[in-house]
């Protein structure tokens, strides 16, 4: 026996909802933004999951990876998506979110090469990559390629510490790192889903700040 046929939600009652939840009308302000996110794995996914959550209105992901079982531990996807490729199966995610916020997926290697390519357009670029070499890359190809854009990196999330030593720090007025700054997978210690989305939460709420409050845009 079938059940009642759900009520399709229009655009019109999500905003309300979302901004029901505020003490200001940002819908309108984030609904603008253009958010790029580099890497797809428990940073990214998280990061992606809260800005759509926030009704942030576009979104660029890429990563060329594809889901593994041993990514449900922390990052957003259920074991339906486990061998899709992360880029498709986080813009369903994502669309079951929110379907009115626009996402651009990308199924590659971010390099040097295309950073410009991809994110050119974006107000803020959200590095999420594993390796030390790869965080390096996009960090410095952002911020000598895309001179209007804002970069926030993450280092140090793994372990199972002490979560307040997660921080954001403000570098300067272009460069935000989130986390302890210290704690790497390779030191031997594990990732867990609650430092991990601590970390994404330092993250998304600094891009969240950067794009409701221009002013927050400098050196602290």
């Amino acid at each position: 026996m079938c059940g009642p046929k759900k009520k399709r939600i229009t655009e019109a009652e999500l905003e309300v909802a979302l901004d029901s939840r505020s003490d200001r009308p940002i819908y309108r302000i984030l609904k603008e933004a253009r958010i790029g996110i580099a890497g797809l794995g428990g940073l990214g996914s998280n990061i992606a999951s809260a800005l759509v959550r926030n009704g942030v209105g576009h979104l660029v992901i890429a990563d060329f990876d594809v889901v593994e079982l041993s990514n449900i531990n922390r990052q957003v996807y259920t074991l339906a998506h486990v061998g899709m490729e992360k880029a498709p199966a986080l813009k369903e995610i994502l669309s079951g979110i929110n379907p009115f916020c626009e996402i651009e997926e990308h199924v590659t290697r971010v390099t040097e090469e295309n950073v410009q390519v991809l994110f050119g357009k974006c107000d803020i670029v959200i590095e999420a990559f594993d390796v030390p070499e790869q965080k390096a890359m996009l960090v410095n190809a952002v911020l000598e390629k895309i001179p209007s854009a804002i970069v926030i990196s993450g280092s140090g999330m793994a372990g199972y510490g002490n979560a307040n030593a997660i921080r954001t720090r403000i570098v300067n007025r272009r460069l935000t790192i989130c986390g302890d700054g210290t704690t790497d997978v390779a030191d031997g210690v594990g990732l867990t889903a609650s430092r991990v989305i601590i970390c994404a939460g330092h993250m998304a709420s600094r891009a969240i700040e950067l794009i409701l409050n221009k002013e927050s845009i400098t050196k602290e």
